[in-house]
């Protein structure tokens, strides 16, 4: 079979794009550690205002001195509603939902995670500068969800 040489070009075009492609891929995954969200702890979500941490929500220090921040997410708000936390300090968002999928995203931050029914989810992020930080769901669940927003109030130790 004889190719024409500008389908030998292309097709070299695209096998090298394939490999820079995979290679990037690859480098992402396994040599940074990304990996897809959800799906590494799960709960009941009948049962989610009755499994720790999730009974008492909000922010509490570990004995490691880091904070963790516990969430529910919930039709058209967040359990907390309203948080404060310390500028500077290194806190843990665990996320979960106890009805349908929402997401948990921290405008001006990289913090963008999903709530899932039955799934926990885990981020961490350190906040440098005092402020107000709006929390919007990006993932459309209901009637109301453009009504579906908290703030997290970072404040100076």
């Amino acid at each position: 079979m004889h190719l024409h040489k500008y389908e030998k070009i292309w097709l070299a075009f695209g096998v090298f794009a394939l490999i820079i492609f995979l290679s990037v891929v690859g480098v992402s995954a396994f040599h940074q550690g990304n990996i897809p969200s959800g799906g590494h702890m799960t709960i009941d979500p009948e049962k989610v205002r009755e499994t720790a941490p999730f009974n008492e929500p909000g922010l509490h220090k570990k004995e490691d001195g880091t904070y963790e921040v516990s969430m529910i997410a919930m039709a058209f708000g967040y359990d907390p509603a309203k948080l404060q936390v310390p500028a500077g300090e290194e806190i843990t968002f665990t996320l979960t939902s106890e009805d349908v999928t929402h997401s948990f995203s921290i405008v001006g931050t990289n913090v963008n995670m999903m709530a899932i029914p039955g799934q926990i989810n885990h981020r961490t992020h350190t906040f440098d500068e005092p402020g107000s930080y709006l929390v919007v769901c990006n993932e459309y669940c209901g009637s109301g969800h453009h009504f579906m927003s908290t703030e997290i109030e970072v404040i100076q130790p």
